[in-house]
């Protein structure tokens, strides 16, 4: 850098001769005259960039926070509303499956008045088949025996007609070979003294 350049008030002094004759304490003051300004301005446009620096930090913290708690409340709220998604989805699942278990009790409870229902009327069935057939074999027996002792007597009656009637030829034979006998002279009755009669 020219010292020349950096004198303020614009004289030609060299700043190494200056300080080369200068003893040590006033090095400070003519480094204040020459340089003091700028270093004032720079310490002005320091202060000013760390104000600015710091008041953006300032403000993208505050704009993090912001959208930290933006997005906590968003997650939360998402929480919250797939919580309340899940419990209604429980709650509508437990009615479901209550609603089917209902229906399922309901269904076996129908089936079961359904098969007692079933085997009752097979039970009555039976019993009026069975009594049925008891009534129908009692009812043929009767008729059996009915027919039975009608063919019996009537067999009975056949034989006592057969007998008779036996009878009846047995005697008209011996009438007519009576009868024969005597008209060939052959037959000869008993006198009742024992004589015969010719």
């Amino acid at each position: 850098m020219d010292p020349k350049a950096l004198n303020p008030d614009g004289s030609a002094k060299d700043l190494n001769k200056i300080t080369s004759t200068t003893p040590s304490g006033n090095i400070d003051k003519i480094r204040d005259i020459l340089f003091g300004n700028q270093m004032r301005d720079y310490d002005r446009r320091f202060a000013r960039l760390e104000e600015r620096i710091q008041r953006e930090q300032t403000d993208l913290k505050e704009e993090i926070r912001k959208r930290l708690d933006s997005l906590e409340t968003y997650i939360r709220t998402e929480i919250d509303a797939l919580s309340d998604r899940l419990k209604t989805e429980q709650a509508e699942r437990g009615d479901s499956a209550k609603e089917m278990s209902r229906e399922f009790k309901e269904i076996t409870q129908s089936l079961e008045k359904k098969t007692s229902q079933i085997d009752d009327q097979l039970n009555r069935n039976q019993r009026d088949l069975r009594q049925n057939v008891l009534d129908q074999s009692k009812q043929l027996m009767e008729e059996i025996q009915s027919k039975h002792n009608s063919l019996s007597q009537s067999l009975e009656r056949a034989v006592q007609e057969l007998t008779v009637d036996k009878m009846e030829r047995s005697g008209l034979a011996d009438l007519f070979t009576e009868m024969a006998l005597r008209l060939n002279n052959q037959f000869h009755i008993e006198n009742v003294d024992g004589n015969q009669d010719e």
